[in-house]
């Protein structure tokens, strides 16, 4: 067995490299070649003209392989989507996915083209709904230095509402220093806007209620009712939705305080929940669903769930970089 072991271990060895991508003219020549789509590769920030009323979109696109064009989408609601091929010919492309949330039957079918530095196009919904988009290059928001931190910021006074955006329709209400929100309702938003910054958060829910909190009003951290024995998912508690995974759901029972701190700085983002690391020091791609707008390179308020379920603070503090 030994001896025919050797023998074929050396006759393998001998073989001439006759697989395709070790060919020496082949691989020289794949090389040269233009990539198809190459200035679409990157992520995008895209905004959509929803009848007059803008709505943030995002488009991440890939080379998988030698020609093929990939990709990640986030829509103006719902999680980012795989996309598994986006076409691209002449400087038009287009792909399609399946619908989420969004209401009809079809698939979303989004197409488009290269105008100089940006890109533009439409989008067609589930339900047959088009509308027009365009997109920039998103910003890389890298930083050269540590940050430095200022003072601490109270955002929530224990009192009232002050500091915060409120819409007519208001269902949030302060009793006994806590920030209710009982139930379904509108978003709370703070007046004050922030670049980098560390944020500590108190909060508790009721059971099976769902909530988040937006970082610079683009980047959702999920609050919502998770079993610690679920399977951790971007899309459950301590998840930056739809984007990244916690290492493991840390979250209490229902009506129980709980806390969160969160660090971000640029795209890099470390979230601390209840004392146990889940994220750390992560790149967060692109926006989430629901965010205000996509103009990522720019500071953004901190803005509360209120549209899914009850939940309660308790303590909101940001400590933002000099």
């Amino acid at each position: 067995m030994h001896r025919i072991f050797r023998f074929a271990v050396a006759a393998s060895l001998a073989l001439p490299l006759t697989a395709p991508h070790l060919v020496s003219g082949e691989t020289s020549t794949i090389q040269q070649e233009e990539i198809p789509g190459k200035a679409l590769i990157g992520r995008w920030d895209i905004t959509v003209d929803r009848n007059g009323k803008p709505a943030p979109s995002w488009l991440e696109v890939k080379l998988s392989g030698y020609r093929t064009l990939v990709g990640s989408f986030v829509s103006t609601e719902g999680s980012a989507r795989p996309v598994s091929e986006i076409k691209y010919e002449n400087g038009k492309f287009s792909f399609s996915i399946p619908k989420q949330w969004e209401q009809g039957d079809n698939d979303l079918v989004v197409s488009g083209q290269l105008a100089g530095s940006t890109i533009e196009g439409t989008v067609t919904t589930p339900s047959g709904e088009t509308y027009r988009w365009k997109g920039v290059k998103a910003p890389y928001m890298k930083r050269s230095a540590e940050p430095t931190w200022g003072k601490p910021v109270e955002l929530f006074n224990g009192k009232d509402l002050k500091g915060w955006k409120v819409p007519a329709e208001n269902q949030w209400q302060v009793k006994d220093g806590i920030l209710i929100n009982p139930r379904a309702g509108v978003n709370l938003i703070s007046e004050q806007k922030f670049e980098d910054f560390k944020l500590h958060i108190e909060f508790r829910y009721p059971e099976g209620s769902n909530s988040g909190v937006y970082l610079r009003g683009r980047h959702e951290v999920q609050i919502m009712d998770t079993p610690q024995d679920e399977h951790p998912s971007s899309v459950l508690y301590g998840g930056v939705y739809g984007f990244l995974t916690p290492s493991e759901i840390a979250a209490k029972a229902p009506g129980e305080w709980q806390e969160f701190d969160i660090t971000l700085v640029g795209r890099m983002v470390t979230i601390v929940a209840n004392g146990k690391t889940v994220i750390c020091n992560q790149e967060i791609p692109g926006i989430t669903g629901g965010a205000l707008d996509s103009n990522e390179g720019e500071p953004g308020p901190v803005y509360i769930q209120g549209d899914h379920g009850p939940v309660e603070f308790r303590k909101i503090t940001i400590t933002p970089a000099r």
